[in-house]
């Protein structure tokens, strides 16, 4: 298997399984890869993996609940709010050897 570098060990049994799930799902996938070389809005996010408005929302909230994604926002002129979404993630690596799995991630350090 391939050494990682600076990735973070997950040792939480119930964070472990909330990640496996999470990057289980084609969708949330797509959004992790869609964001990480720059923030975009949901709507961005929507329109260039052609995965529904509604989905990408629910999928956002899911990987922010995991701590996969990060959300900036602010308030436009005419006082809507705004937010932007950023892949906290570069690399997920699991491995299982019959009686645990081992989940290390790579943390996304690029700039916008």
């Amino acid at each position: 298997m391939q050494t990682m570098i600076s990735g973070i060990k997950i040792e939480e049994e119930s964070r472990k399984n909330a990640i496996l799930e999470v990057m289980s799902d084609k969708y949330c996938r797509a959004i992790i890869e869609n964001t990480m070389d720059k923030p975009k809005s949901a709507m961005e996010v929507s329109a260039e993996t052609k995965i529904p408005i509604s989905t990408v929302y629910r999928r956002l909230q899911a990987l922010h609940d995991n701590k996969l994604l990060g959300i900036s926002g602010s308030i436009s002129d005419d006082g809507k709010k705004y937010f932007l979404y950023k892949s906290k993630v570069k690399e997920i690596a699991t491995s299982f050897n019959g009686s645990d799995v081992e989940i290390e991630i790579v943390p996304n350090t690029s700039r916008c």
